[in-house]
């Protein structure tokens, strides 16, 4: 990965911060897939044993999860 990369890419704990959900929520998304009933989390890189996190895919699915309450 190369430095602007770098600086784009967050452990699972920043990410689980960034977007304000728990680690373990991360965890269990990357363990179990997708599950019904249950929000699919975020993409994510798998780098050897090293899971990280890209802001513009964090952002995304944040994006992607917005309720628009007007249209209700």
């Amino acid at each position: 990965m190369n430095q602007e990369n770098q600086s784009k890419a967050l452990n699972e704990k920043a990410a689980a911060q960034y977007i304000g959900m728990s680690v373990s929520y991360l965890q269990k998304d990357r363990m179990n897939g997708e599950l019904p009933g249950r929000t699919p989390g975020p993409r994510y890189a798998k780098l050897g044993k090293r899971v990280v996190y890209l802001r513009d895919d964090l952002d995304a699915w944040l994006q992607a999860h917005l309720v628009n309450r007007l249209m209700q």
